[in-house]
Parts: structure tokens; C-alpha cells; sequence
């Protein structure tokens, strides 16, 4: 279905407006489907990621390190981290090489509820199965490239 036809506006500026319309209007569409997922298993999109995240590491790592790694630039990782503590997802231990900082580690908890989500990848990867291999590849490399500094 196009753009057009799911927001009943058929004229644009010039493309550039209509894929930055596009590329919104796709992020919440995939966004909502995502939520359901993490609706079931009782986590937000922020808390999945900084789960992959440490899942990701194997070994403990801290706040900031986390930070880096997150899609969402914007959140507040400690928030979040305490959040899923309170949920018994993660851990939190003194660093042993800086007594200052604090390392976040996944729990058994954390890991089953990756286990469960990652059932769902295959119905994700459905998400861009009107694509080829080549078409993701040519999509992936578009939206790099967006990114881009100029």
C-alpha cells in the first residue's frame, strides 16, 4: 500500500518531503507492530534493547557503555536500568576496577524473556519479506547513507 493511500494525502512537496514522511510514518507502523511483542512479555522497546544489549556483551559492562550501544540516543539509561532491576531482568554490582562506577549484568529472568521474543524473529523478518536479499541490501545501504554527515 502506498504512503498516499494509509495517510490520504496525496501530494507532496517533492520526494525528499514524501520519503522523510515515509520513513516517520514507517518507523511508527513497525513500532506498534514491535510493541505487541514486548506488551506480551511486559518490557518496553528501550528495556529490550539494553537486554540485547548485555546479552550482547557477555560480561558486565556499565551505564555508559550501555548508553553507547542503545538505538535511543535520547533515553535515560539509569532510568531504565533501575526499572529492570526492580523486574529481576538485570543486575547491578560495584565495578571492581572503579569502585565509583556500577556494572549491569542480565539475569537468567532477563535472558528467558530474550529467549521467548527471539521466537518472534522470523514474523519480524516477515516484516520486509515483500524484499530480496539484494532490495534489503539496497535498503540498508539507503538508510546509511541518510545518516551520513553531509
Amino acid at each position: 500500500m502506498s504512503i498516499e493511500k494509509d495517510i490520504n494525502q496525496h501530494t507532496f512537496r517533492n520526494e525528499y518531503q514524501k520519503g522523510i514522511i515515509n520513513l516517520i510514518y514507517t518507523f511508527h507502523w513497525m513500532n506498534e507492530k514491535m510493541k505487541s511483542v514486548f506488551d506480551n512479555e511486559g518490557i518496553t522497546s528501550q528495556q529490550y534493547n539494553i537486554l540485547r544489549i548485555l546479552r550482547g556483551a557477555g560480561t558486565p559492562i556499565s551505564t555508559l557503555q550501555i548508553r553507547e550501544r542503545m538505538l535511543d540516543k535520547m533515553s535515560d539509561t539509569s532510568r531504565i536500568v533501575d526499572r529492570l532491576v526492580l523486574k529481576g531482568l538485570v543486575k547491578k554490582n560495584t565495578c571492581k576496577a572503579d569502585k565509583r562506577l556500577v556494572d549491569v549484568s542480565i539475569t537468567a529472568e532477563g535472558r528467558a524473556i530474550l529467549a521467548t521474543i527471539d521466537e518472534y524473529e522470523k514474523d519480524m523478518d516477515a516484516v520486509l519479506g515483500n524484499l530480496s536479499e539484494a532490495e534489503a541490501k539496497t535498503f540498508n545501504k539507503l538508510l546509511d547513507k541518510i545518516r551520513e554527515p553531509k
